[in-house]
């Protein structure tokens, strides 16, 4: 899967034995899903994923990994992956834009890029195997691009794997699950969680000011193959200055994030959080003390991690020269678990993995 802030990737271990906990549970609904990384391995752990993300790209992402099913597509993929990667290059939008007027792929890669979408868009294809093949090409462009893993920017010297060249894969699909279709959806997480009857909720709101749609512009100018304005050094989309989402405005985060803890009909929810986000441990448990009319349990535990690469290099000028210091290099990861006060939490108690914050 791509290279991403804030992925789970560490944390799945942890998020899957809490939402085993609970026998009851047999359809999970994602209000974040991001890369899709958690809606996939709920999905290979035999769980009916519902997925949701207000972004194109992880929407696409979603569709690929989580509604998408391996019965259905693999062969059929394969066939479009074998027929892609022999697509000799065609210079366009992407290339100009990605990697002549900015340097985020060597400009060999970004002409394959070019031909491929174009491929794609002209075959009309059903809407999940389309997301296959998006997918199929984000991550190959993800293997060979020159950045630390976000979009905000691009290194000054070409990364080694630039220089490698384009090749499409299949991602990795899943059989269907035994518990019923999963399903994608691209809507607001608020109208996502209002419409959703899953047995349980996992959210992983966004946590501080950084946008997602501004740390990877490219995927989301990819996947809606656009060709929009862009600005500045990044050549990030325009829409990037107006579509901001609530969750990345500290004043108008506390009251957001209420609403929809607020809203949530299922009888379980499980949050993904740190410690530096918008929300202390102490407020987070406030608020989730709020939910079913406060007829709720809240239990809360603690994994200590790394930050994420960028975090741990520290802050350059635009010169390349290193400002400033490190603050620290490790956070706390927080699962929190809210649950209506009639459900069952014993299953809890068993849970070596994770350590109980104080």
């Amino acid at each position: 899967m791509i290279k991403y802030l804030g992925s789970k990737r560490n944390l799945l271990e942890q998020i899957l034995t809490v939402v085993g906990a609970f026998e009851s549970v047999n359809s999970v609904a994602d209000v974040f899903s991001g890369t899709a990384r958690v809606g996939h391995a709920l999905k290979g752990a035999g769980y009916q994923v519902f997925s949701n993300d207000h972004n194109a790209y992880a929407a696409t992402l979603a569709r690929c990994y989580v509604q998408a099913d391996l019965e259905t597509w693999q062969d059929k993929a394969q066939k479009l992956v074998d027929e892609f990667n022999q697509l000799p290059g065609e210079p366009g939008y992407f290339t100009k834009t990605f990697c002549e007027d900015a340097r985020y792929f060597q400009p060999k890669n970004g002409a394959r890029v070019d031909a491929i979408r174009e491929r794609i868009a002209s075959l009309n294809l059903h809407p999940e195997l389309e997301a296959i093949m998006l997918v199929s090409l984000m991550e190959a462009a993800d293997r060979v691009d020159s950045t630390t893993g976000i979009q905000m920017a691009y290194l000054k010297k070409w990364a080694a794997r630039s220089n490698n060249d384009l090749e499409l894969r299949v991602p990795n699909l899943l059989p269907a699950s035994a518990k019923g279709q999963s399903l994608a959806t691209q809507q607001e997480a608020i109208d996502f969680v209002k419409a959703t009857d899953a047995d349980l909720v996992y959210l992983d709101p966004p946590y501080n000011q950084h946008s997602y749609l501004g740390n990877y512009h490219i995927w989301e100018s990819l996947v809606l193959w656009d060709k929009p304005e862009v600005y500045g050094i990044a050549n990030k989309r325009v829409d990037v200055r107006t579509r901001k989402s609530v969750f990345n405005k500290k004043p108008q985060f506390h009251q957001a994030f209420e609403d929809l803890m607020l809203s949530v009909r299922s009888p379980i929810a499980v949050i993904s959080f740190n410690n530096e986000g918008y929300i202390s441990q102490p407020e987070m448990e406030a608020l989730l003390g709020k939910m079913y009319d406060g007829n709720v349990q809240v239990q809360t535990f603690a994994h200590d991690f790394k930050r994420y690469v960028g975090a741990q290099i520290g802050i350059h000028s635009k010169k390349g020269e290193k400002v400033g210091k490190v603050s620290h290099l490790r956070n706390l990861e927080y699962i929190y678990v809210a649950a209506r006060s009639d459900v069952d939490l014993s299953g809890l108690d068993a849970i070596g993995q994770l350590e109980a914050a104080e």
